[in-house]
Formats: C-alpha cells, structure tokens, sequence
C-alpha cells in the first residue's frame, strides 16, 4: 500500500513536468511566486490583524480645537471622538477590510467583526445625535449635516464597488467635519448639541440592549438554558411539577471569535465615547451624581482592552482547565452595563 501511494504522487509530478515543458522549470517558477504570494499576504494579514491602539480623548481634542483655531465648545469632544473612530476605522493598518475580495482581507474574520463592534456604536450615537442631541425639543428642525451623516454610516458595511462602503463612510465623516465646523464657529448658532439628561438617556437606553445582547451571546458559548423553552414547559396548573428543561443554547464554535471579537471592537469604541461623555455632559453627570457611574463604565471598558497573549480564542468550559476569554468579555460588559442601568436611573431622576 504504500508503494502504490509512493507511485501516485510520483506518476502526477510526471505528469505536472509534461505539462510544463519537461524539465519542469516553468513549474518552479509558478510555484515559487505562489509561495512568495502565500507568505507576504500572510505577514500582511497578520499585520493587518492587529487592533488600533486607544487613543486620549482630551489631547485629541485639544489638538483639533488648536488646529481649526476655535474653541472647545459643548459637544466638540463627542464629535472630534465620534470623526476619530470612523477614520481610524478606515484608515488603520490594511483599511476597511469587511469588504475586501482579496486576500489577505478575505481571509480575514477576526478584524471585520472587530470593525462591525466599532461600526454599530457609531450608527447607534450619529442617530442619537441626529434624533435627539442635536435638537432641543421634538418640533426642532434637524440638522443638515447629521441628516447626511446618519444614514451614511448605515451603509451597507460589506459593498466593494459602485458604490464602495469606504466612499460612502468618508462622506458621513466630512458630514460631521461640517457639523463640527459649525458647532465650534461663534457666528453659526444653527448647529446645536444639548448636553441634556434626556438626551443622554435615550442612548443609554438603546446601549443597555445592545450590551445585554453582546453579553448573553458571549456567555452562550459554553451553553446555556433558553428562559423562552423554560417559560412554555412549566405547567400553570401544577405549581409544583418539576420543570422539563429544553435544549441549551449554544454559540456555534466557529462563532465564537466572530462574537469576541465584535464584543471588543464595540467595547473599544464605547471606551472612547464615554470619555468624550465625560468631557461634554461634565454638568449635568454632576448635577446628578453620575461621574461616579461613568467612572467605572470607563474602567469596566478598558478592562476589554487588555492585550490578548493566546493567539485564539479559547473556550474552555466555565470551571475547567483552559480559559474562556468570551465568558471574561461577558463578566466586564455585563459589569459596565450594570453601572448604565444605575447612571440611567440618575438621570431620570429630578
């Protein structure tokens, strides 16, 4: 038997220098570009799988304030952050790579759900800037720079032609340059940020789903039982009849790090908009006693940061021997979203 085999591959490589000529030279020389190929779109992806580092929202700040020669008025830091985040989105090593057809980006899953994280915090804040904080009640007009911005960076986030996402996210960027520009200019009082508690509770609310969602989807890695099949077994007549369990719930392992990785991307850019939070509804977070929430959302989120040292992502069961990193993002969103509920019910308050 393995003489037969022995005989196989060395009848196909006969075959393979017939084709190319014989002495197989044209062969090697096919095979060392592919192997040549191989290996830089390896190193390339490699480096273009590595995440954007964290940057201060208070220099950046200072800096662009300098740099357009104005002043840091209420909600330039939300803006200049929100401007900062979506660049970096496309301009960080190998760009925007959801939607590339080529390798190495189309090898490439960790990275893209790393940006899908980054994308949806900015969907969800240009909404909220266009919905509410930029407006000082319901019958105001909405501004005309976020009216572009907004549905710009809903954008479908994988179009790689006519026209391409990038395109598309670049005019939602220079949307919100102009909506920056105004905002900051002493002569342009159409452009309007109300660092308001209503405001910044309406996007907190929409934030405390969209982490509860992320956590629960992290911690089904390991299995978990579904409350829906558990509420349809009990038994309303017999309060005392045993519950019949349904199927646990599980993230499919090939979707474990698509689901990290999402989780991080979010919480990378969370990080950021809390600290441009921070810095524009510095007033009323003390006006309500919040700046200790926002502190330690800060702090839950910059947990999620860490540098990741394994070069997968591990699963290992809750109690057993390996780590799990999804149930670990779990623990510090599931911490941060707590503290949102507690900073929201400040804010409601008069």
């Amino acid at each position: 038997m393995p003489g037969k085999i022995t005989q196989y591959f060395r009848d196909k490589k006969d075959d393979i220098q017939d084709y190319t000529g014989g002495n197989g030279v044209i062969g090697k020389f096919v095979l060392a570009i592919l192997l040549v190929y191989l290996l830089v779109t390896t190193i390339l992806g490699m480096y273009w799988s590595s995440e954007p580092d964290t940057f201060s929202v208070r220099e950046h700040t200072r800096a662009l304030a300098s740099d357009m020669g104005r002043e840091p008025v209420t909600g330039f830091a939300t803006t200049a952050t929100m401007i900062q985040l979506a660049e970096t989105l496309l301009d960080k090593p190998g760009g925007y790579i959801s939607n590339d057809i080529f390798p190495p980006g189309l090898w490439m899953d960790n990275m893209p759900n790393w940006e899908f994280g980054v994308l949806v915090q900015l969907r969800d804040l240009s909404r909220a800037m266009r919905k509410d904080i930029s407006r000082s009640q319901s019958q105001s007009a909405e501004d005309a720079d976020l009216i572009i911005a907004e549905p710009q960076f809903h954008f479908d986030s994988g179009s790689w032609a006519i026209p391409s996402t990038e395109r598309e996210y670049r005019r939602g960027i220079n949307a919100l340059k102009r909506y920056l520009d105004r905002l900051s200019h002493p002569e342009q009082p159409n452009a309007q940020f109300f660092a308001r508690a209503d405001n910044l509770n309406n996007w907190l609310a929409d934030l405390e789903t969209r982490l509860g969602s992320l956590s629960r989807t992290l911690s089904e890695s390991v299995g978990k039982a579904s409350v829906s099949e558990a509420l349809a077994n009990l038994n309303p007549d017999d309060p005392l009849a045993e519950d019949t369990g349904g199927d646990d719930v599980k993230t499919p392992w090939t979707k474990i790090d698509d689901v990290f990785y999402e989780a991080r991307g979010s919480a990378w850019a969370l990080l950021h908009i809390f600290k441009a939070i921070e810095v524009d509804f510095r007033k009323v977070l003390q006006d309500k006693n919040a700046m200790a929430s926002v502190k330690q959302i800060i702090i839950e989120l910059e947990g999620t940061q860490q540098p990741m040292w394994s070069p997968v992502i591990l699963n290992g069961s809750g109690f057993g021997v390996l780590a799990n990193h999804s149930l670990t993002m779990a623990a510090y969103l599931s911490r941060a979203n707590a503290a949102i509920s507690d900073m929201r019910d400040l804010l409601s308050r008069g």
